[in-house]
């Protein structure tokens, strides 16, 4: 039966990468990806020459399948992301719980810990953090308002992801319902750009720019 390592990789300086990773991605028989092209920049920059294949969000059930029998003929397999630990807010955790689903004990599921958007951003903002919310994405559309609501609720430091399209929409949102408590902003964590921006929501808004990723930290009550 395969090892199945899952590899977090750099969210954005390249340099962030594990030798352990390194290593692994070198060694495996095919490193799965969300986007092929991204990751090849980063096995381009280590020399890296695994054959990849991709997996994401819009895969079918057919190339689950698949990877499911090399598993049974033994082949070693990574999952990576774009950026980051794979199944955290990522479609390689689907990935993960049907393997986990059809074989069990008999898959070796080997996680290869790095870089991570949330515990970054955490790391520098100030907030308590010995306890925390993650909470992902927020809906584009259906079910955004009890999101939101849900978010506001919360007893500990909550952690949400953004795209830079609808950042200032989400900073928005945030400002009508939780006021005047903190929060600290995270663009283009690691890379050469990188700002953290403190403060509440509505001053944050006015500072922040709208390009980059984004990872937001809010403040309990």
């Amino acid at each position: 039966m395969s090892d199945f390592f899952i590899v977090a990789t750099p969210i954005g300086n390249l340099g962030d990468m594990s030798e352990r990773a390194i290593a692994t991605l070198r060694d495996v028989d095919l490193i799965l990806c969300e986007d092929t092209r991204v990751t090849k920049k980063l096995l381009d920059y280590y020399s890296i020459k695994t054959r990849t294949q991709s997996y994401h969000q819009h895969s079918k059930i057919s190339k689950i399948d698949q990877i499911k029998e090399m598993v049974r003929d033994g082949k070693n397999i990574a999952l990576v992301s774009d950026a980051g630990t794979p199944g955290i807010s990522d479609p390689g955790g689907k990935l993960v719980q049907e393997l986990v689903k059809e074989f069990g004990d008999e898959i070796k599921t080997i996680p290869i810990p790095g870089p991570s958007a949330v515990t970054a951003l955490l790391s520098a903002s100030g907030l308590p953090s010995d306890k925390f919310i993650f909470m992902g994405f927020p809906p584009h559309k259906k079910g955004r308002q009890k999101f939101f609501k849900e978010l506001a609720d919360q007893k500990y430091t909550v952690v949400i992801y953004e795209s830079p399209h609808r950042i200032l929409k989400t900073l928005d949102e945030l400002a009508s319902i939780i006021a005047n408590r903190q929060i600290a902003v995270g663009r283009e964590l690691t890379k050469k750009f990188e700002t953290i921006y403190y403060g509440t929501a509505d001053k944050v808004k006015n500072q922040v720019k709208e390009k980059g990723e984004f990872v937001i930290a809010i403040s309990i009550k």
